[in-house]
């Protein structure tokens, strides 16, 4: 079967237009994950769940190593708020999800400081010799301290 230079062109742009359906759901922001923090009004000592999804980062060809979960001052750090690592956590093969309950260090905080739970994905990227090394991307979620 041969095929016109017309037709192909568009059997091609069709192919292309449908391909990435499941990715175009997905945002460029989604990439290192989606993270949530509940409760996020918190006091030192309190429990909370953080959950994390990487249906998107997958979709967008992201495959996380390891995940890193922080509490950060994303801006106006004072230079005395070092993020405070929450936990270090490598996900199930196959699993697109994580969830873990931990609790709010007693660590020292600024009432007048912005805090988020921050999470840093590392994965694999294959370089221009065909040998891996590893990227490291972020996304937070704003939370509240009170009693500081």
């Amino acid at each position: 079967m041969q095929l016109s230079f017309s037709t192909a062109f568009i059997l091609a742009a069709f192919t292309a237009v449908l391909t990435p359906v499941a990715a175009q759901s997905c945002s460029e922001a989604t990439r290192f994950g989606v993270v949530s923090v509940t409760p996020s009004t918190l006091s030192p000592g309190d429990t909370f769940t953080v959950n994390a999804n990487f249906t998107c980062s997958a979709q967008l060809g992201v495959r996380p190593q390891y995940t890193d979960y922080y509490i950060e001052v994303p801006v106006n750090n004072n230079g005395y708020e070092p993020p405070i690592l929450l936990a270090r956590r490598t996900l199930s093969t196959g699993s697109l999800v994580d969830q873990f309950t931990t609790q709010l260090p007693y660590a020292y905080y600024f009432a007048s400081s912005s805090y988020v739970v921050m999470l840093d994905t590392t994965y694999p990227e294959t370089g221009t010799d065909g040998s891996s090394y590893s990227v490291v991307g972020g996304v937070e979620s704003p939370i509240t301290l009170t009693n500081i």
